[in-house]
C-alpha cells in the first residue's frame, strides 16, 4: 500500500530525532549521551508529520494515494464494518492519549530540602585538605580575558556533567530532574548560590550528598561526589560559570574568604 510510504518516513524521522541526535552528541562529547526532552520531541514530531504529509500529498495522484483509501472507507456503504472499526481505533487512541494527560498520579509529596547545611571548617577532597574560611577560587582572576576563558571552560564542564539534573537554564529542571525528590537545586533562585561563598559551593559540589554533615540528618541529596569524577580545576571553573550565568555574585565573608 502506498500509504505505508509516509508512515515509514515518519517512523524514520522519529528514530533520527530520538536516537540520531543523541548519537551525534555522544560523538561530539565523548562520555555523554544527550537526551532530547519529551516536549521538544513532540514539537519536532508535529513538524515531521506535517512535512511528510505535505510532501506525499503535493500532487493529486499522491493525495489520492494517501487520502483515497481512507475516504473510500467512509464513503463506501459496503465497507460499513471497516468504517466502524477504524472509528473505534482512532477514537480509542485519542482517548488513551487524553487520559495520559489527565490521569491522577500517586507520586510521593515533594520533600523540603535544607539548602544551606552548616559547613565544616575543613574539607578533604582531591587528596588535599582545604580550610573553608580562607579558601578562594584561584580561577577568579583580575584579567578579564582570562576570567572569561575560565568561565567558558566552566560552562563546558557544567553541560557535560551537571546539565542533566540542573537543566540548561540552571532552574533545577534538567531532563533527569523528575526522577529526584526533592528536585535538584535551582541556582537562579536568590535563596541558593546567591547566599553562599564560593568555598561553600566548592565543598558541596566536591563532596556531594555523602559529604553532608551528620548533624541535622537525614539529609536528602543525590549530588554525586564530584571530586572523584572531576578535577579541582573543573569544579572551580564550573562555579565561575554558575555565578556568571545566573548573574549572582558570591557572598563575601568577613574573613575575606571571597572577593
Amino acid at each position: 500500500m502506498k500509504i505505508l510510504k509516509p508512515v515509514i518516513a515518519i517512523l524514520i524521522g522519529y528514530a533520527l530525532l530520538k536516537y540520531g541526535i543523541p548519537l551525534i552528541g555522544s560523538k561530539m562529547h565523548p562520555g555523554t549521551w544527550p537526551v532530547v526532552p519529551t516536549s521538544v520531541m513532540k514539537m519536532y514530531m508535529f513538524f515531521v508529520v506535517a512535512a511528510f504529509l505535505l510532501i506525499f500529498t503535493r500532487s493529486e495522484e499522491g493525495y489520492n494515494d494517501i487520502i483515497g483509501p481512507i475516504a473510500d472507507i467512509y464513503a463506501n456503504p459496503s465497507k460499513k464494518v471497516a468504517m466502524m472499526a477504524l472509528s473505534v481505533i482512532v477514537g480509542g487512541v485519542g482517548a488513551f492519549v487524553a487520559y495520559q494527560y489527565v490521569k491522577p498520579t500517586f507520586e510521593p509529596p515533594v520533600e523540603l530540602r535544607s539548602i544551606h547545611p552548616a559547613p565544616p571548617s575543613t574539607v578533604k577532597a582531591f587528596n588535599k585538605s582545604f580550610s573553608l574560611q580562607t579558601l578562594k577560587n584561584p580561577y577568579r582572576v583580575e584579567d578579564k580575558a582570562e576570567l572569561e576563558k575560565n568561565t567558558l571552560e566552566g560552562g563546558v564542564v557544567f553541560f557535560k556533567n551537571c546539565f542533566f539534573c540542573h537543566g540548561d537554564r540552571l532552574l533545577g529542571k534538567g531532563p533527569f530532574a523528575a526522577g529526584f525528590n526533592p528536585l535538584p537545586a535551582n541556582f537562579v533562585d536568590v535563596g541558593t548560590i546567591a547566599q553562599l561563598t564560593e568555598s561553600f559551593v566548592f565543598w558541596r559540589i566536591s563532596t556531594g550528598g555523602p559529604g553532608l554533615p551528620s548533624e541535622g540528618a537525614p539529609w536528602i541529596s543525590a549530588m554525586p561526589v564530584w571530586h572523584t569524577l572531576l578535577s579541582e580545576e573543573e569544579v572551580w571553573k564550573a562555579i565561575l560559570f554558575l555565578y556568571d550565568y545566573t548573574g549572582h555574585h558570591p557572598r563575601v565573608t568577613s574573613e575575606g574568604g571571597e572577593e
